[in-house]
């Protein structure tokens, strides 16, 4: 490759950390790179609640906007952040292995809350920060009685206000904390959540008419990712969601099947429809868009209307 890549990405450490791990695989491939540092609308207003702002791409839409002008060859995302339909004249690249897709919950470093006689009881009284509706949901559908406070920034800023903060603890994706060696030691899996479609991926996109960067990058695609990243993102389109519903995903290749969990919440967490498929990987064909509808037809339908007309 003749010219200089150039790769875009926000600058949070986590970002940064996501682009260098690009840019040393172009560098195996001799191919020269530079990181083009780009603030996103999500990470400019801090203190609006993410559900509320109601955007999708809050965090790829500047990345991608100066990609579509040429400032830039490549954009490097968190997957989940990627809205189901990318804009027109960008394509997906790669995607690179998957890290972990769990999310966890830090304590607040002075909290006197022990895991075993608090967070098992299911109507315990705790102060839990998260800007996500997602894991809002889910934490609610478990704990009902729990106050949830909202939190945004990036995961360095997140982790300094849970401790400047009275809450009991915050929810975090482990990959963000674990990639850039952030995990408190007292941080505890969150084994019960299904996570966000696509968490724990990371995504390179390029120009539909750039072959030569389409090229530099594609071979770095992890093919049991993009088979399961993919039809989690089915699943999400097909339910018409967004990172402002409440819906998770997860597919994983086990012995040769694929295993495959979904659900959908209500907005409190009250209400809640899931899904379970399992099938040969060979036989995979539509899986996210069938789970998806068994879903609606199971009580699913009923709980997104009603996440639709509570935002209208």
């Amino acid at each position: 490759m003749s010219k200089v890549l150039r790769i875009g990405t926000r600058d949070s450490e986590l970002a940064v950390w996501q682009a260098k791990q690009v840019q040393q695989k172009l560098q195996e491939q001799n191919i020269s790179s530079e990181l083009i540092f780009i603030k996103s609308e999500g990470d400019k207003d801090l203190i609006t609640p993410l559900y509320a702002l109601g955007v999708q791409g809050i965090f790829t839409k500047t990345l991608d906007t100066a990609l579509l002008n040429n400032r830039i060859d490549i954009a490097v995302h968190s997957m989940k952040d990627v809205p189901v339909q990318l804009a027109q004249g960008i394509q997906q690249a790669a995607v690179l292995k998957r890290g972990n897709w769990k999310d966890i919950l830090v304590k607040r470093e002075t909290s006197n809350v022990n895991e075993a006689d608090s967070f098992t009881i299911h109507d315990s009284r705790l102060t839990i920060a998260t800007s996500s509706v997602r894991r809002i949901a889910q934490w609610l559908h478990r704990y009902p009685n729990s106050v949830i406070e909202n939190l945004r920034g990036n995961v360095n800023t997140r982790l300094r206000k849970l401790n400047e903060s009275n809450w009991d603890g915050a929810i975090f994706a482990a990959a963000g904390l674990e990639r850039i060696n952030l995990r408190p030691a007292n941080a505890i899996d969150l084994d019960w959540m299904l996570p966000a479609p696509t968490q724990g991926a990371i995504m390179i996109v390029c120009r539909t008419d750039d072959e030569e960067a389409f090229n530099a990058c594609n071979s770095f695609t992890d093919e049991a990712t993009a088979i399961c990243t993919r039809i989690e993102k089915d699943f999400l389109k097909e339910l018409m969601g967004g990172c402002s519903t409440p819906i998770a995903a997860l597919a994983e290749i086990k012995n040769n099947k694929i295993i495959f969990k979904g659900n959908i919440l209500s907005l409190d967490g009250k209400e809640k429809a899931e899904v379970e498929k399992v099938v040969l990987v060979d036989e995979v064909n539509d899986l996210g868009i069938v789970a998806a509808n068994e879903l609606l037809n199971s009580g699913g339908r009923k709980i997104a209307e009603g996440i639709r007309n509570a935002k209208i």
